[in-house]
């Protein structure tokens, strides 16, 4: 029998498993736990049979009809990505999100588009952080796959979840990716019986319900406040995003800061808001105030690339630069998260403006979804803020 055919009939076999495997997508959630040793042993022989098999014909010359073939069982292992039961992320060495299936998605309470290029470890508690870390890259060296347990950052999220990790060299790449696989525990209460021999149909999760409500209240506000502001005579950036900063201070964030672009591309971005916690008041917040923007990696990222960032336990303490005596803001401030968000109205728009926000102390660390709710809000903030001058506009876009 030749390659190909070897791995056609491979190809079959592993198809007729995903099959059944689909199938137990119906069963109740308890179930589902017995077929998650089952689908974690087809995602190892994609690692180690399928995967490898690939590359060895995609390296032979193919007819037209053998290429299509390849596309086709391609798209298999896409599939099967996409509904596996499991929760199943793509990561690089770094534990950075390459791709995330569907089931991962609800898992960490957000969006694969939003999550992928992102650093997996932020939807982590920090004392599971630099273990997944640690594992991710050793697995990626080729040290052997291995499983370790975390527990998630979300408030909604009980007990603790098993991450699986094995190697995979995607075809055509020169270093190999992490496969991780997420297998929650059971919730308290949810393995007795129930009358009549069925077990209880899960109820809604108070926590998820009220964390979700709080987020679109906020968003909600928001909209509310930047109206308000657009119907009265003082619509300029600086009222704009103090209304914006007053509305996630305190309730949101610990610290609100908000960065104005420059108009012309020789000027320098300007900070209009700097708001801290109470006892902040003062010298400290006199001293972010009058920071210069152009000092800050994060914000510089944001109003010159439009890139965001969501940090849990910073790594780089300079990331927002330094106060007047020279110490790190991050450090000085103990933050333990943050987001950077540029205020823009689409990607393809320029940005306006940069809006950043310190959570610090004993305070949980932002999560991914709340990230999307403070991506949302930046565009609110960027629909709000005046457009430039005309002569502004004309200054900028040269002879």
């Amino acid at each position: 029998m030749t390659g190909a055919q070897e791995f056609g009939a491979e190809i079959t076999d592993f198809r007729r498993r995903v099959e059944e495997l689909r199938n137990a997508r119906a069963l109740p959630a308890q179930e589902r736990l017995s077929v998650l040793d089952a689908a974690l042993f087809e995602l190892q022989h994609v690692v180690d049979v399928l995967m490898p098999g690939y590359e060895e014909l995609a390296g032979a010359a193919r007819a037209p009809d053998g290429a299509r073939s390849d596309a086709r069982e391609q798209q298999l292992l896409r599939e099967l990505f996409q509904r596996l039961p499991v929760a199943v992320v793509l990561l690089d060495r770094e534990a950075v999100v390459r791709r995330m299936n569907d089931a991962a998605t609800r898992l960490f309470n957000t969006r694969a588009g939003y999550a992928t290029g992102r650093p997996l470890t932020s939807s982590l508690r920090r004392d599971g952080q630099a273990a997944l870390r640690s594992q991710v890259a050793a697995v990626a060296r080729g040290e052997g796959s291995r499983s370790l347990t975390v527990r998630l950052s979300q408030p909604s999220a009980d007990g603790e979840v098993r991450v699986t990790l094995s190697a995979l060299r995607p075809p055509g790449e020169p270093h190999p990716a992490v496969l991780a696989a997420f297998q929650p525990g059971v919730p308290a209460g949810t393995g007795g019986g129930a009358e009549g021999g069925r077990e209880p149909r899960p109820g809604p999760d108070l926590a998820e319900v009220t964390r979700h409500s709080e987020l679109l209240d906020l968003v909600d506000d928001m909209a509310a406040a930047l109206l308000e502001g657009a119907a009265s005579a003082d619509g300029g950036p600086e009222a704009v995003l103090a209304r914006a900063a007053q509305v996630l201070h305190g309730r949101f964030a610990d610290w609100v800061i908000a960065d104005v672009a420059p108009e012309d591309p020789s000027g320098a971005p300007r900070r209009v808001v700097a708001l801290g916690p109470p006892e902040a008041v003062g010298d400290r917040t006199a001293s972010l105030a009058g920071q210069d923007p152009a000092g800050c990696p994060l914000v510089l990222d944001a109003l010159e690339d439009g890139v965001s960032a969501l940090r849990v336990s910073p790594p780089d303490a300079d990331a927002f630069g330094q106060d007047a005596a020279g110490a790190p803001v991050l450090v000085r401030e103990e933050v333990t998260s943050l987001l950077c968000i540029p205020l823009r109205t689409s990607p393809a728009d320029r940005v306006r403006g940069a809006l950043t926000l310190f959570r610090t102390g004993g305070r949980s660390a932002f999560a991914m979804a709340e990230a999307g709710a403070a991506d949302r809000v930046g565009r609110h903030i960027a629909l709000a803020l005046p457009p430039p001058k005309p002569e502004d506009t004309d200054a900028a876009a040269g002879p």
